[in-house]
């Protein structure tokens, strides 16, 4: 007599919302499912997918997206529900009767650049086994800054042709652009692409905020769309400082990290304008990533860093400390594995789809060959200086131009007044907390 549990996958990620850029989705699920890390770090594109033999799941997913699971107990055995929001598995729970079991701190975050497997054997359930499958290079680039960057900027150009050869040539592409250089530095090669593959420049727009019609980037933007003679290009939006909403960015991003509600309220007051300029438009592109790859964090910011340790650990900012690691969340993941809800949750809101090219594998693993220490000697000056150095040589390199360099700015302080932001992100973070968790509440 067969006394196995029957076991249960409710996978409740769209399948539409999956993006696959150089293979089918059968492919990439037939990879998880044997575990090849090799060819599923050669996927590009945007997914969260799930692979099922029998009581083994495999689930894997690319860092510009969230994917979450929990597992719940039935009589007959385990019932394990996948998608890409909390809400989403807290009220299938409830409609189908294990409402009781869920609070939404037993949620778990699948880590990007891992398959995580999970054996659904009843109780109790053995841990999630991880392994990685982007790893970091191993071997580092020559301290050649021409090099670097030429080789960077390359490879960002190359995977914007692959992406825009996606995407139908009637489609107009927008790009969340606020003069800085990681969204100065897609814009003029996703220009380019467009013109190397023979198609009108007229279906790029980059759209800009202002709230209260301040802010630096707005200016910034200007300057850098003159520099470069695409002027044309440029589109700013302007909206009331009354529509950045943090306590709804909480909601919408199902977290509470001060730097990710601020970034995600402003975004949201963003696409909601461009959603209403532009009912018909779907893509946005985006510069997601490029600070984690090239370090340009501020270290005094965080009093558990150091530049040796931020120079000494390749993934940090993507992954955080690692999911071998006690600071790892299991609910939560970390760095912008788990930062990254901050751009798709509102672009899900909104009906857009995304897309950043420093998210995919071949740059993250390309910014790990990067030798920081090398070119760094200890500074934190030079570290902070190296992004602007790397891409401004690149882009010269690659497409001939000279790309503006700006003041760094993050995108909620440059799109906002410092009264406007101070007045608007006022809440002390325990409050963005507090508001999380009473949404989950009775």
């Amino acid at each position: 007599m067969n006394h196995k549990p029957i076991h249960q996958v409710i996978n409740l990620v769209d399948p539409d919302s999956q993006r696959v850029l150089n293979t089918d989705i059968d492919q990439v699920c037939e990879f998880l499912s044997n575990g090849d890390s090799e060819r599923l770090f050669s996927v590009s594109g945007s997914f969260a997918l799930l692979a099922r033999r029998d009581e083994t799941v495999c689930m894997a997913r690319s860092l510009d997206r969230p994917m979450r699971y929990f597992l719940a107990k039935a009589a007959s055995g385990p019932v394990l529900v996948v998608a890409d929001r909390i809400d989403r598995i807290r009220d299938y729970l409830q409609r189908a009767g294990y409402g009781d079991q869920f609070h939404p701190s037993y949620t778990r975050m699948v880590p990007a650049h891992h398959i995580t497997t999970i054996q659904l054997v009843g109780c109790p359930d053995p841990n999630p086994i991880y392994r990685r499958f982007v790893e970091p290079a191993t071997e580092p680039m020559p301290a050649d800054l021409d090099l670097i960057g030429e080789r960077y900027v390359r490879a960002l150009y190359d995977s914007l042709e692959l992406w825009l050869r996606t995407i139908p040539n009637h489609e107009p592409i927008g790009m969340l652009f606020s003069g800085g250089v990681d969204s100065g530095s897609v814009l003029l090669c996703l220009h380019r692409v467009l013109l190397d593959r023979g198609q009108s420049a007229a279906r790029l727009k980059a759209f800009t905020l202002a709230v209260d019609g301040e802010g630096g980037d707005a200016i910034n933007a200007r300057e850098f769309l003159r520099r470069v003679d695409l002027e044309f290009l440029g589109e700013t939006i302007e909206v009331a400082s009354s529509q950045i909403d943090p306590f709804r960015a909480v909601g919408v991003i199902e977290d509470y990290k001060p730097r990710d509600v601020e970034c995600a309220a402003v975004n949201l007051a963003l696409l909601e304008a461009i959603r209403a300029r532009y009912s018909d438009w779907r893509f946005l592109v985006d510069g997601d990533g490029g600070d984690e790859n090239l370090k340009d964090y501020p270290i005094e910011e965080n009093p558990e860093l150091t530049i040796r340790s931020v120079v000494g650990n390749p993934l940090l900012y993507q992954e955080g400390w690692g999911v071998d690691r006690i600071k790892h969340s299991l609910t939560y993941s970390g760095g912008q594995s788990r930062g990254c809800v901050r751009t798709f949750a509102p672009l899900q809101e909104y009906g857009f789809i995304g897309f950043s090219p420093f998210t995919q594998p071949a740059l993250v693993q390309l910014g790990t060959a990067i030798p920081f220490d090398a070119l760094t000697q200890g500074s934190h000056e030079a570290l902070y200086g190296l992004k602007g150095e790397v891409m401004g040589r690149g882009v010269e390199r690659v497409l001939g131009l000279e790309l503006p360099i700006f003041e760094k700015r993050r995108f909620q302080e440059g799109a906002t007044s410092p009264a406007v932001f101070a007045s608007r992100f006022g809440a002390a973070p325990e409050a963005y907390r507090s508001h999380y968790l009473e949404q989950h509440r009775g």
